[in-house]
């Protein structure tokens, strides 16, 4: 079978997965089986993974696309959390560099606030010392002057002074792709578009699952010797499949986010600060946009199709305009927004923002394990777990020795330096190297923030040009487009618009303009068929609906999906 990580191997994928029984199979395409893959892989473990939809489609491309070092985990009295995540952001920051960013925070603090001055200062300290952090990055506590000079748009008014740290920020869905990648380097069988629809039982014990390929429509019977469930908000319906759906059980709360232009939100840095109702919001720059977030409030709608309504964008447009009352903020301000939904697990008695963030195992009495709960920040180590507890089980039914892990030691995919120390050394010989090719700066730029070191794999499929000769936009964007399908598995255009680029998050415009190309150039390489060209333009049409066209609030939704299904059944 070719090695490539292409969409038009995914038949060939499925039939090897289907032809010997696996070590272990993964359910479930987000960060956490991403994780799981890789370290299984690189001990030796036979490991296969589906997912039902696109890799990170779910949860893990609609966080607030930060790897925290859990501040809020040390209010809750979380030590050891806090402890744990300052490790694993230093690791990922080491292994994934050109998807990990220093994104120094900006925390005021204000007359009657949720964090007074000292206990701030202590706070920052502790939280500091716990995760970590190195000298250079550790906290300083900033004057009333000091904090208007790193962010003059600040609400005066009260202002006491603020704490300065370090958070990273990330693209959610480029780092469970590359970390996929990576698994599937080291021998991991993955594919997208295959949904589990039911398990194969051998006495009480599950031994595989039925898996149907959407886009064929072909059917598979898949063994392994242990079957893990991380399929994210979806773990109860999965469990409930297997008839185990008792004990402890999700509680899903919806997140979302809102995206402006710069020049609407100005701000000079990244920023993180109280609501008067005691919530938290960040307002975080990203290139020509500045991004705002997150409600955190229980959901309990449609887990497939979470939507950001009037009311979200509301809330977070008047908590904006009060912290920086100049700028004034309006609904027209807002050019994109996601909502995503976090699965917790569910404690009695606890709101949304009080449930923990911890993560924990479930094993049923089929054998299924359930891995639920947790934070992007923490899939390594959730994945460790996992693998631990699998290859103890494999080794007992085997005799097969299998080794620690290894994946806070491994490069991720596009994160190779070039043989340079710096990276940021590492990211101009690409920029030299795509000028040379005729790329323009933008783009090459673009692309090195985007893929890292695999922006040499799109260079590779310019044709030769005369010397000083510029690119066209549809060069650029077939060769783009030609890397995405055969080594990125993109098997749809609204796919490469939302989770390859990020384009219908930051630049929704832009995904807008390039969306008939995209469809036409991705049917000549895929051999897509009038009617499938047609699918996927309104497939497009309603991911850029859902963008410009909010409803006023939940209950909206819920009469919108009811019109839905009784228009379908007459």
């Amino acid at each position: 079978m070719d090695r490539n990580f292409s969409a038009k191997n995914r038949t060939a994928i499925l039939a090897d997965m289907a032809e010997k029984e696996l070590d272990l199979l993964v359910i479930g395409g987000g960060i956490t089986g991403a994780g799981i893959a890789l370290d299984a892989s690189l001990r030796g473990v036979r490991v296969g993974l589906l997912e039902k939809n696109d890799f990170g489609s779910g949860t893990s491309s609609r966080s607030t696309k930060l790897i925290h070092g859990g501040l809020r985990y040390l209010k809750q009295g979380d030590v050891k959390l806090v402890q744990e995540v300052g490790r694993e952001r230093a690791i990922l920051y080491k292994n994934a560099p050109h998807l990990v960013i220093a994104a120094p925070m900006l925390l005021p603090i204000y007359k009657g606030g949720t964090y007074g001055y000292l206990a701030s200062s202590v706070g920052l300290y502790v939280y500091d010392w716990l995760a970590g952090v190195e000298r250079k990055e550790r906290r300083k506590m900033l004057s009333r002057e000091e904090a208007l000079r790193h962010e003059p748009l600040l609400k005066k008014d009260g202002l006491k002074g603020a704490g300065y740290y370090y958070e990273y920020r990330t693209d959610d869905a480029r780092l469970t792709l590359d970390i996929m990648k990576t698994a599937w380097q080291q021998g991991a069988k993955i594919v997208n578009y295959a949904k589990m629809t039911e398990f194969i039982y051998r006495g009480s014990q599950a031994v595989g699952v039925k898996v149907t390929d959407r886009n064929t429509g072909n059917t598979y019977d898949i063994y392994a010797k242990k079957i893990v469930n991380a399929a994210g908000p979806w773990v109860d319906g999965v469990r409930k499949l297997d008839n185990s759906l008792k004990g402890k059980r999700l509680y899903l709360t919806k997140g979302v986010h809102l995206v402006v232009e710069k020049e609407k939100l100005p701000v000079t840095q990244s920023a993180y600060f109280d609501t008067p109702d005691g919530r938290m919001v960040f307002v975080i720059p990203r290139g020509n946009i500045t991004y705002i977030g997150t409600t955190d409030t229980s959901y309990q709608l449609d887990i497939d199709q979470p939507r950001t309504t009037k009311e979200d964008r509301d809330y977070l447009l008047r908590a904006v305009n009060a912290m920086f009352p100049e700028v004034k903020l309006e609904e027209k301000d807002v050019v994109s927004h996601w909502a995503g939904l976090r699965p917790l697990i569910y404690e009695e008695g606890k709101g949304p923002s009080e449930l923990s963030r911890k993560d924990e195992i479930f094993i049923s009495d089929s054998g299924l394990i359930t891995i639920a709960g947790g934070k992007l920040t923490g899939f390594r180590k959730m994945a460790e777990k996992v693998v631990d507890l699998v290859a103890g089980d494999l080794s007992k039914q085997s005799g097969r020795q299998f080794g620690a892990c290894e994946t806070d030691q491994i490069v991720v995919s596009g994160g190779e330096r070039m043989g340079h120390t710096d990276y940021e050394a590492c990211k101009k010989e690409l920029l030299a190297k795509g000028t040379a090719k005729g790329v323009d700066a933008a783009t090459a730029q673009e692309w090195i923030d985007t893929y890292g070191t695999n922006t040499l794999r799109i260079y590779e499929r310019l044709s030769e040009a005369a010397a000083g000769q510029k690119r066209t936009e549809e060069e650029l964007l077939d060769a783009q487009l030609s890397y995405a399908i055969e080594e990125e598995m993109t098997a749809t255009a609204a796919d490469f618009l939302r989770l390859r680029t990020g384009w219908t998050y930051f630049q929704v415009k832009k995904a807008d303009a390039k969306a008939d190309t995209v469809i036409r150039l991705m049917g000549e390489k895929l051999g897509w068929s009038e009617a499938d060209r047609e699918r996927e333009r309104a497939a497009v049409s309603h991911l850029l609906e859902t963008i410009y066209q909010l409803p006023q609030n939940e209950d909206e939704i819920t009469q919108s999906t009811q019109q839905q299904a009784t228009r379908k059944a007459l």
